[in-house]
C-alpha cells in the first residue's frame, strides 16, 4: 500500500488509530471479547462531537429470531420523519452502533431523516443468516407500523444502507424483501465500501492491502470465516449478494474509496446492478481508503462523501 497516495487527513486518521492499537496487545493474541473491547476503545475519539440531535431513542425490538438493540436519532421537529436504517461495518464480527454513532448523527443532520442504528448480532457466535433474518424482521415491522418507533418514523418512507459488512447486509435484506414480494418497503440503498462476496484479488491485495493497510485480504478472509455457516454459503446470494440476481432492487448509490481492497467489489456490484436494470450510481473518492467516513472530524473528503450520501437518501425519501 503506497501511503503517499492517501489523502493527508485520512492518513492522519489511519495513523492515529494504528497508534492507539499499538498501545494494546497484538490483535491475534486477544480473545474475541477483548478484541471487540479494544476496537470500541480505539474508535471512541472518532465518534464524539458532531451534530446534536433533537431526540435520541434507545429501543429493543423483539423479533422472531431474537432481540435487536436500536438507536433512533431524530434531527428535528416534524415527526414522523422518513427513516434511514443504518447497518454498521466491522466484518460481521466487530463494532456497534456506538462506534458508528457520530456517522449516523451526521447522516441525520444532513438528510433531515431519522436514522436508526441497528446492533445486529455478531459472528461467529451468530453466523449467517441470523443477523440478516433479524434485520429483515425489523424492516417488516417498521413498514407495518408495529416496530414501536411509529411516533418518530414514517413507515412509508424507509431507506437502508451501511458500510462494509453493513452494505452486504443491506443488499441481502433488500433481496430477501423482494423475494417476499415486499421489495417496495425500502426505497433506496446507500452502500459504503461494501464487502459483497468472499475473495480479494491478487491485484487488489498488492495495490491496497498488505502490511500497514487499514484492511487486507487476510483480515477479510477471517471475517468471512466467522460469518459463513459453511462452505456452501459462499455461493448463497443472500450471503454473497454480488452473485445474486439483483433485478428489482431499489435505487442505489455506492460510495467507493479509491484505495481499498474492496473497491473492485463495489465496481462489480455497480455494474451488475445496472445490468439488472437497477437505477444505480457509483461515486469514487480519490485518496480515500476503507473506513474513511469515520475520519469525518478531520477530513473534508469524508464530510463530502457523507453529504453526498445524505443528499441521495433525502431525495429518494422525498418522492
Amino acid at each position: 500500500m503506497d501511503r503517499s497516495a492517501i489523502e493527508p487527513d485520512i492518513l492522519r486518521f489511519i495513523e492515529a488509530m494504528q497508534a492507539e492499537w499499538a498501545k494494546h496487545p497484538p490483535f491475534a493474541s486477544l480473545t474475541l471479547p477483548e478484541a471487540r473491547a479494544v476496537a470500541e476503545e480505539v474508535r471512541r475519539p472518532w465518534r464524539s462531537g458532531g451534530p446534536v440531535m433533537a431526540e435520541t431513542i434507545e429501543y429493543e425490538l423483539t423479533t422472531p429470531g431474537g432481540p435487536l438493540r436500536l438507536r433512533c436519532h431524530v434531527p428535528g421537529a416534524g415527526t414522523p420523519l422518513p427513516a434511514f436504517i443504518y447497518l454498521h461495518g466491522g466484518g460481521f464480527t466487530l463494532f456497534s452502533i456506538d462506534t458508528h454513532d457520530r456517522l449516523m448523527r451526521e447522516y441525520a443532520a444532513a438528510s433531515g431523516c431519522a436514522v436508526i442504528g441497528v446492533d445486529y448480532p455478531l459472528s461467529p457466535e451468530h453466523r449467517f443468516p441470523v443477523a440478516l433474518n433479524r434485520i429483515v424482521a425489523l424492516l417488516r415491522a417498521l413498514a407495518a407500523g408495529n416496530s414501536g418507533l411509529e411516533p418518530w418514523v414514517d413507515p412509508a418512507r424507509l431507506a437502508l444502507g451501511g458500510d462494509s459488512a453493513g452494505a452486504n447486509l443491506s443488499v441481502a435484506a433488500a433481496l430477501a424483501l423482494r423475494d417476499l414480494r415486499q421489495g417496495g418497503l425500502v426505497r433506496a440503498l446507500l452502500l459504503n465500501y461494501g464487502a459483497f462476496a468472499p475473495g480479494v484479488s491478487d491485484e487488489a491485495e498488492a495495490r491496497f492491502g498488505g502490511a500497514g493497510a487499514i484492511l487486507d485480504r487476510a483480515e477479510m478472509d477471517w471475517f468471512w470465516s466467522n460469518y459463513l455457516s459453511g462452505p456452501g454459503d459462499a455461493a448463497n446470494p443472500l450471503a454473497a449478494p454480488l452473485h445474486a440476481d439483483l433485478a428489482a432492487l431499489p435505487p442505489s448509490l455506492l460510495v467507493v474509496p479509491e484505495l481499498d481492497v474492496l473497491t473492485e467489489q463495489s465496481e462489480q456490484m455497480a455494474a451488475r446492478l445496472t445490468a439488472c436494470g437497477v437505477d444505480a450510481s457509483m461515486r469514487l473518492y480519490p485518496g480515500a481508503t476503507h473506513s474513511f467516513l469515520e475520519a469525518m472530524a478531520i477530513s473534508a473528503l469524508a464530510r463530502r462523501a457523507i453529504a453526498d450520501g445524505a443528499a441521495f437518501i433525502a431525495a429518494a425519501l422525498a418522492r
